[in-house]
């Protein structure tokens, strides 16, 4: 079914129905989704700060460690445009409570590993319950209508900082004075929590086309090829990247990931639909979304390991103190969130996509030329992240006004999917570069300089990882150009207010 987004659409300002206390559906359903949405960011930002010394306690080394982040975000990828078409086929609010089972199993058992191997399978499980985010942001366009939508979602976007926030500063403290595995205890207690109030607060909705079957090789293909190819890449550096070793990974990795395209397009209801990238403005936002995914997550893993390498390396800080300097950036994102949904709102995707990848480049460009102080990394972080969630919300407001209504959750789904390969492959390719361009540490010992046997990810490492985020940046602006723009306009007819979607113009074309 064709979705014509450039006739104008109108919708009710009504959120929803008002309660007996007073509060309206839409509000309360709002309340839980940032619930979650804190949750999943404080669980993730927590976990940062504590990968050295996870590292240091399971006995492995950076690029394993770098799976704790990758293997849920490869799971997540994966899982994430299913369980948007679970949702449409059982209902989202049934499959939102899947997906949180999901998560409080990873996070209950990721808090009792033996081993890096038992983690990294806990965090995969963990993976599973992401399919929460695009579930929750495709309910939110469900509850609100399509002019207030832009402002939900950045409300969305900016709680997670909070999250995040909190979880950088709790997590550097329950990780210091606690243990790593308090990280994910506390996370259980609040998940379970969090599912009470949401299978008390969120309506059941009414399921969309019962009879559509579900891609699940799709998703299987999809998830083998990717995670063969980050192990390739992962290893590339210790193996060689020619090894006989390497290759049993890049060969049947390069062919399933190549293959899923393919066979996506044999199947009645792909994983992906790639019809749907004919739409302009889906297209750019997914292209966007994997750039930004990418972005994120390797300039976050890179600068945890910064601010812990020792002097002369990064800046030699404590767990604390790291968490203490990365967070300020997340609370930008808090205000930035809700104040970026209503610029999209006013202005349309367009310059705020522009705007946002231009903060980004900038913050990148910081970087290099000054992060020897936890303070210029902080102001240069705080720059960077305020732009990222500059992007990020016009993406998501794309997406839901630019989808036909029927294929709003696995439109989503799929842009979560597509961002966070983006953030999966991120760590990987700072801890790559952190492999390949290393010095030897010289350690004092009384006195005396002498040398290690530990090499050390050096400047030149970090450098070109702040390189290949700009140049990201630079490849960002040009494709947010081709965005088709578009406004929303309050119009008022008679004693009925309505929104417009004011065509400057909503282009749901080539």
């Amino acid at each position: 079914m064709a979705h014509d987004s450039s006739s104008a659409t109108d919708v009710n300002l009504q959120a929803g129905p008002i309660l007996k206390d007073g509060t309206s559906h839409s509000t309360r359903t709002l309340l839980v989704l940032t619930g979650v949405a804190l949750l999943v960011n404080y669980v993730e930002t927590m976990v940062i700060p504590g990968i050295p010394t996870i590292e240091t306690k399971l006995a492995t080394t950076a690029t394993i460690a770098a799976w704790i982040t990758s293997a849920y975000l490869i799971v997540g990828s994966a899982v994430s445009p299913l369980f948007g078409k679970l949702g449409d086929v059982f209902g989202k609010k049934r499959m939102f409570l899947v997906s949180l089972i999901f998560y409080i199993a990873g996070v209950g058992m990721a808090g009792f590993s033996p081993s890096i191997y038992f983690l990294i399978t806990a965090r995969a499980l963990q993976g599973v319950g992401f399919a929460i985010i695009p579930i929750g942001l495709a309910i939110v366009t469900d509850v609100f209508p399509k002019e207030r939508v832009a402002t939900a979602q950045g409300i969305i976007s900016g709680t997670f900082a909070i999250g995040a926030a909190v979880g950088l500063i709790a997590g550097a403290y329950i990780v210091q004075d606690w243990g790593w595995q308090w990280a994910f205890h506390s996370a259980l207690i609040l998940s379970i929590i969090l599912f009470a109030i949401s299978a008390y607060i969120l309506q059941k909705d009414t399921p969309r086309n019962i009879k559509a079957s579900i891609d699940y090789a799709g998703a299987g293909i999809l998830m083998g090829g990717t995670t063969l190819l980050l192990l390739y890449a992962t290893e590339g550096p210790t193996l060689g990247w020619l090894a006989n070793e390497e290759l049993a990974f890049l060969i049947p990795g390069a062919a399933l990931f190549v293959g899923f395209f393919f066979f996506e397009n044999t199947r009645t209801n792909p994983l992906i639909q790639l019809p749907l990238l004919k739409i302009r403005n889906v297209l750019v936002a997914n292209l966007v979304g994997v750039i930004s995914g990418l972005t994120m997550f390797s300039l976050f893993f890179a600068l945890t390991f910064y601010a812990h390498y020792p002097t002369s390396f990064g800046l030699n800080l404590s767990i604390i103190d790291t968490g203490w300097t990365l967070a300020p950036s997340t609370l930008v994102m808090l205000i930035a969130g809700p104040l970026v949904g209503r610029l999209t709102q006013r202005s349309g995707p367009k310059p705020v996509l522009l705007l946002g990848s231009a903060l980004s480049l900038v913050g990148l460009t910081l970087f290099l030329l000054n992060r020897s102080t936890s303070l210029y990394v902080t102001i240069d972080l705080v720059v960077s992240l305020a732009g990222v969630v500059s992007i990020i919300v016009p993406i998501v407001n794309m997406l839901a006004i630019s989808l036909p209504k029927e294929a709003i959750a696995v439109g989503l789904g799929m842009n979560t999917m597509l961002r966070n390969l983006g953030g999966a492959i991120g760590p990987v390719i700072a801890t790559v570069i952190l492999s390949t361009y290393t010095s030897r540490y010289y350690a004092n010992v009384a006195g005396h300089i002498v040398p290690t046997n530990t090499f050390l990810g050096n400047a030149t490492a970090f450098d070109y990882i702040f390189e290949i985020g700009i140049g990201l940046m630079i490849l960002c602006i040009a494709i947010s150009l081709a965005t088709k723009n578009y406004t929303f306009k309050k119009q008022i007819n008679g004693n009925a207010s309505n929104g417009t979607v004011s065509q400057n113009n909503v282009q749901s074309g080539s």
